[in-house]
């Protein structure tokens, strides 16, 4: 398959190429360009000069191109679920579930570009400015790179692709390796449905080269980039040497605190969503399980009868709840993490093994504040690493000793204390009883210390994706 370089659907310059295998099944599906320095210099190159063309379209043609793109999405739902669950490992349901956010983040972005408006100072709010008009108006930031992950690669499209279009930029699309195919039908939609070869690109490549080689561009002016923490320190100090902005949603090593009067049918529901959904590969996962010490033994028994139930296998399979993680190293990492947090005192409960990329649900006791998993040790799979606590202010103190800060949650049945709790998680979103897991597309996700910088959403992306120009018009008065 080839990549959206410039004007032209072509390979890579260099002919180098990258496999991306069925993590299920380990079958070649395709094969992708791995792009080198010469074809990022003429995506970027065509992206600057079409840039210049989009911005003079309407905000409200944007918007009809964009919905075009939604309908196309829908009208292929069934190839591009298919396609995302065979690259990704994800069920087939979860796979349809994420295409059908395309509708809700579009939709949302191009309405809220449509409201966007600009402000204006009143004359005489500070002395000697008796006659004069001030009034703020949004330009495009230019040329844009969005570095999208593997786990859910069509919503951070739409996280990402929409929100920069609106505003009047080109985007260059870098998805990742493992699963780029998906988002190379998405693009190939995008111009079906009207926005210009050259606006819109797709490149792929390894990524601490081809992103890097981005963000060092100096005619790309704004990362966004969604992925590891040490993959945004990297891409913020390249981007820093010709003042780019940056966008970095990081890593995360949530919190989940139960407390003493915690729902506990709640709690394992939330558990199952906001741990095990695709696998445990979620940012705002769920990952540390403070369970107060008097419900503790509860929690993982009823959390073993539950896991001991899921049906495991086949992404294809309707019934399947949980599939592959991405690939066999993500697997064998996980195994890694958790031979690790055994030998430092853990106990397993239940999972704790794996075949080829599958990681069986895993349930650790013994976890103690100490370790380096309740600390800063973010696992990308499905372990539910379980920290008993008596007092609550132990609770949120080993909730906020992680140099990450994404989200974290509290399940009570005493709001007014689940309030006062999460006002005090050092994380950039809390939520009171329900997992760490939840994002909408309205809301401004972000992290706080190592989990990243700026916000993305409905709320927030278009003012990070423009830049603000204060016009102002003296003795007009």
């Amino acid at each position: 398959m080839e990549n959206l370089i410039g004007y032209e659907w072509k390979k890579a310059h260099s002919g180098a190429e990258i496999e991306v295998v069925n993590p299920a099944t380990q079958e070649l599906i395709a094969t992708v360009p791995n792009v080198g320095k010469e074809d990022i210099d003429e995506a970027v190159r065509v992206a600057k000069i079409e840039q210049k063309k989009w911005e003079k379209v309407s905000i409200y043609e944007r918007g009809d191109i964009l919905y075009k793109f939604v309908d196309l999405v829908e009208q292929n739902k069934d190839r591009l679920a298919k396609l995302l669950s065979e690259e990704t490992g994800k069920p087939i349901t979860e796979a349809y579930g994420e295409l059908a956010n395309v509708r809700i983040g579009v939709r949302g972005f191009v309405e809220r570009a449509k409201h966007l408006y600009g402000e204006s100072i009143p004359a005489g709010q500070e002395a000697g400015q008796e006659k004069t008009m001030q009034i703020t108006q949004r330009y495009p930031i230019g040329v844009i790179a969005a570095i999208i992950p593997f786990n859910f690669p069509s919503d951070l499209f739409c996280q990402k692709v929409p929100p920069a279009l609106m505003m009047g930029n080109s985007i260059i699309v870098k998805p990742s390796n493992y699963n780029p195919l998906t988002l190379i039908e998405y693009t190939k939609l995008m111009i079906e449905a009207g926005v210009p070869a050259g606006c819109i690109q797709v490149l792929t490549g390894d990524g601490p080269v081809a992103g890097q080689l981005l963000a060092a561009h100096p005619d790309v002016h704004l990362v966004s980039l969604t992925g590891s923490t040490g993959a945004g320190i990297q891409t913020m100090g390249t981007a820093s040497k010709h003042l780019a902005h940056v966008m970095l949603e990081l890593g995360g090593n949530d919190a989940f605190i139960m407390l003493e009067d915690g729902d506990m049918d709640l709690a394992v529901k939330e558990t199952i969503w906001g741990r095990l959904y695709n696998g445990g590969q979620v940012c705002c996962a769920s990952k540390r399980f403070l369970i107060h010490n008097s419900r503790k033994q509860e929690f993982i028994n009823r959390m073993k009868e539950v896991i001991d139930n899921l049906k495991i296998g086949d992404p294809m399979n309707p019934e399947t709840q949980m599939g592959p993680l991405i690939n066999i190293n993500a697997a064998k990492r996980v195994e890694e993490q958790v031979n690790q947090t055994v030998a430092a005192g853990a106990t397993i409960v239940c999972g704790g093994k794996r075949e080829d990329a599958y990681y069986y649900p895993t349930i650790l006791d013994n976890v103690t504040k100490d370790m380096d998993i309740a600390k800063d040790m973010e696992v990308f799979g499905p372990v539910i690493p379980v920290i008993g606590f008596d007092d609550v202010e132990e609770a949120i103190e080993i909730a906020n000793q992680s140099s990450y800060g994404l989200c974290g949650c509290v399940i009570t049945k005493d709001y007014s204390r689940g309030i006062k709790i999460a006002d005090r998680l050092e994380c950039g979103g809390a939520i009171v009883n329900g997992a760490s897991f939840y994002r909408s597309f309205e809301m401004p996700f972000g992290g706080w210390k190592h989990s990243g910088i700026g916000n993305e959403g409905v709320l927030t992306t278009l003012q990070e994706m423009s830049r603000l120009k204060t016009i102002i018009i003296k003795n007009i008065l």
